[in-house]
């Protein structure tokens, strides 16, 4: 029975989605014979868990998220993939049959003029900052919305190929064709740099097939002993090689400003259309834009942000205080008081990344209760929005609830008390309602 659970599990991360399809059912199943059993969903969540339509770097696929977040008993699980909503429908389908708590969000970067000589979680790139938008209802959009959409995946793929190209001429004889090299890497032509940087690995072993020559290729391009490295294409290797060519300071790297990427408001406008949370993503509060988290959190407001985005597992050492745990500890108290949902969890998207934050460590488990309330919230609202149109940025929710602590309790308690087999409860609702008719459904 092990080997087939674990060929089973092998399939959901098959390009074909026939074959995740009928691999998830037959394992849910499994589960429905008692040959499988699940945990209880427990404390923790993850809502930023990027997937192989952008990048996961254990090659995840929706289904297999979310069959990984249910074996694993999270509370909640969410995917974010950069420049594309192309997990959505599978992602949170396969969260119904597995009864997990399911949302799906977008993530990309964006220009602030506000910030224009500041840096924010973009290192090194004044003006920059990444930005997301969570719990959106479907990825089938029409008009303006369809429109940008498919604009943030072609600018994506056009910064990809004028990447690929600088890079081409630096590594000379490791030369890629983004047709034959790089697309066959992604489920639906959504490459990012680390596909980029995984097909210059797999290229030079093509081109170098002795490890010593190949050693010395990555040595003399790279700047470090390649030797130490793990060859043909470890994480340390993709990481070094994205680091020389691709980030600030590479042979490949073009310092982005205006015009680079959408605006902020111009994206928080695209997200609130599509019945999403705009959401800010912090990073550490050691830049010179993040260190005036509070005139950020202004500008962002102001064109529409409504939540914040945190990665606690890369903000703390167990066991130390010291800069970034305070940062942590502030930025949390900052959205307490502004009333921000918090969202947090792992990328998965660079080699050693866990699958979850570890909760149990002293310095996050004060945290735990804000961060399920942010995993509820967007749950509730997803589902609300995906039935009814009541999501939380609805129009329904401004004139309903304009008060943010009484609507952050709402959609909290819509996402606790809601069960995800069972979502259609709250289909069809007329925005006549009053919430505590709709939490009356639930009860």
């Amino acid at each position: 029975m092990t080997d087939k659970i674990e060929k089973l599990e092998q399939q959901l991360d098959s390009f074909d989605s026939a074959q995740r399809q009928s691999a998830l059912a037959e394992l849910v199943s499994l589960v429905a014979g008692g040959q499988i059993t699940l945990p209880e969903p427990s404390q923790y969540v993850n809502l930023h868990g990027h997937t192989f339509y952008s990048y996961n770097a254990y090659g995840y696929s929706p289904s297999k998220y979310a069959w990984l977040a249910r074996k694993e008993g999270l509370a909640a699980a969410g995917t974010v993939d950069f420049d594309v909503l192309d997990s959505l429908e599978e992602f949170l389908a396969a969260a119904r049959m597995l009864g997990l708590k399911g949302a799906v969000g977008i993530e990309t970067r964006v220009y602030v003029p506000e910030f224009a000589e500041r840096e924010m979680s973009s290192p090194g790139e004044p003006g920059i900052t990444y930005h997301m938008g969570v719990g959106f209802p479907s990825s089938k959009l029409s008009g303006s919305g369809a429109i940008f959409l498919a604009d943030l995946r072609q600018m994506a793929q056009q910064r990809n190929i004028s990447l690929m190209e600088r890079v081409n001429d630096y590594l000379d004889l490791v030369r890629l064709d983004n047709e034959k090299d790089i697309m066959p890497l992604t489920p639906a032509g959504n490459p990012t740099e680390r596909h980029l940087c995984l097909a210059y690995a797999r290229k030079a072993q093509e081109v170098f097939s002795d490890t010593v020559e190949l050693a010395k290729f990555w040595t003399e391009k790279l700047g470090t002993d390649a030797t130490k490295l793990t060859l043909p294409e470890g994480g340390d290797l993709i990481n070094a090689i994205r680091a020389k060519t691709m980030k600030q300071g590479g042979v490949g790297y073009v310092q982005p400003g205006e015009g680079s990427f959408p605006q902020m408001a111009e994206m928080n406008e695209f997200i609130l259309a599509a019945g999403g949370i705009p959401t800010l993503a912090w990073l550490n509060g050691l830049s010179n834009g993040e260190q005036v988290i509070e005139e950020l959190l202004d500008v962002a407001m102001n064109s529409g942000t409504a939540a914040i985005n945190i990665i606690p597992d890369r903000n703390f050492t167990p066991g130390v205080k010291d800069k970034k745990l305070e940062n942590l500890n502030q930025v949390i108290a900052i959205a307490q008081e502004r009333n921000l949902p918090i969202i947090v969890g792992t990328e998965m998207n660079s080699p050693g990344q866990k699958f979850r934050d570890n909760f149990e460590a002293a310095e996050l488990a004060v945290h735990v209760p804000v961060f399920l309330r942010g995993a509820n919230i967007v749950y509730g609202h997803s589902v609300l929005q995906q039935q009814s149109l009541l999501g939380y940025t609805s129009k329904w929710a401004s004139e309903r609830l304009p008060d943010l602590k009484q609507r952050n309790d709402f959609y909290e308690s819509v996402g606790v008390k809601l069960n995800p087999q069972n979502e259609s409860v709250l289909a069809g609702i007329d925005s006549d309602t009053e919430p505590k008719n709709i939490l009356a459904k639930l009860a």
